[in-house]
Order: structure tokens, then sequence, then C-alpha cells
């Protein structure tokens, strides 16, 4: 019995040996844990949204609203993180930026298309 004691807490003592190494290394990155995390969140997130920015133009209008939104999410959690780090990812990051951008150009486009209209109403009555 005092050998399986021994044993789980070795194994606690171990785990817990783990965990405190694997902060120190971020922290030694200069990042914070929570920064970490929502990095690592966000690598799950970028390999969906680079399948979507492949269609992008296919997308209705709040479909791509919600991709800016999601993307925007993504880089602030990139940002925070060394290139370094996500190099691997470099790719698909830069895949979605690029579908961030002609979003955001169509979108623009759109807005002063609407604002001309508008303009044009007006100065008819």
């Amino acid at each position: 019995m005092a050998v399986l004691f021994f044993i789980i807490y070795m194994l606690v003592l171990v785990i817990f040996g783990l965990i405190v190494f694997a902060v120190m290394q971020i922290r030694m990155a200069g990042l914070t844990v929570k920064d970490f995390w929502s990095f690592i969140e966000a690598n799950q997130e970028l390999d969906k949204l680079d399948k979507i920015a492949k269609k992008y133009e296919k997308m209705t209008t709040p479909q791509q609203i919600m991709f800016l939104k999601e993307a925007e999410k993504i880089f602030n959690a990139f940002d925070k993180v060394p290139a370094s780090i996500w190099e691997e990812e470099t790719n698909k990051y830069e895949n979605v930026l690029e579908a961030y951008k002609d979003i955001k150009v169509m979108r623009w486009i759109e807005n002063d298309k609407s604002n001309i209209k508008k303009e044009e109403v007006t100065d008819t009555k």
C-alpha cells in the first residue's frame, strides 16, 4: 500500500514539475500563459479559416462579416506570439490575410456604392 502511495506521489510530482517547466518555457519566450493559450486556440481556428478563405467570393455578406471577425481574433492572437513559433503556419496565415484584405476591399466598394446611391436619391428630392 505504501508503494502505491509513493508511486502516486511521484507521478503527481513529475506532472507538477512538467507543468512548471512548460510555464517557465512560455515565460522565457516572452509570453504569458493566457497569450500562449489564445495562440493555440487561434492556431486551430486558422486551419478552419484557411479552408474557408479559398472560397470567400461565394460567401454571403453575413458570412463575410463573420469571417472578418474571426480573422481579426486570429491576427490579434498571432501578433502576441513571436513569428519563429508559428513559421510553419505562415502559408495559412497569409492565405487568410489575403482573403481578409479582399473581403475588406469588397465591403468598402459596396459601402461606397450604397453611399453614392443614397446621395443620388437625396439630390433628386
